[in-house]
């Protein structure tokens, strides 16, 4: 996949996710806010099942063979539209996805830093710590009243 495209897919996704949050927090006002980030899920698994089964998804059956810890982006995912749903109530969409953004930005610099995850490293550099600082200042001007 070219540069071009993935950035135009992951910015797409991004704005997905900017409507996660306030849908997902409708939803808890309705029925509860762990029963809306399940719900959430429920829907999510399904798609994601009726793409796999679409595609021919031959390896399915591979996920027995996979390290535990391989896992731990349902949780993750999970904690995040339950924090969001939670959050967009007092910070709004803008804030909630600036905050996110931050978080991402600030904790992958730390991953590409040491490796983490497997990984390559990468240096931290100026430019990166300026992307963050920078980020920072516009969640922060963002969230202000």
């Amino acid at each position: 996949m070219s540069k071009g495209i993935a950035l135009i897919l992951s910015g797409f996704a991004g704005a997905l996710v900017a409507m996660q949050p306030p849908i997902n927090s409708k939803l808890g006002g309705a029925i509860g806010n762990f029963a809306a980030a399940t719900a959430s899920f429920l829907i999510g698994t399904l798609a994601l099942l009726a793409v796999t089964v679409a595609v021919g998804g031959h390896h399915i059956g591979d996920v027995r063979h996979v390290p535990w810890w391989y896992f731990a982006g349902g949780f993750l995912g999970a904690a995040f539209v339950a924090t969001s749903l939670v959050a967009v109530r007092t910070l709004g969409a803008g804030g909630v996805v600036a905050a996110t953004i931050a978080g991402q930005l600030t904790f992958s610099v730390v991953i590409d830093r040491f490796g983490l995850l497997g990984l390559p490293e990468k240096p931290l550099a100026v430019t990166r710590i300026l992307g963050v600082v920078l980020l920072a200042l516009g969640v922060f001007l963002v969230v202000r009243d």
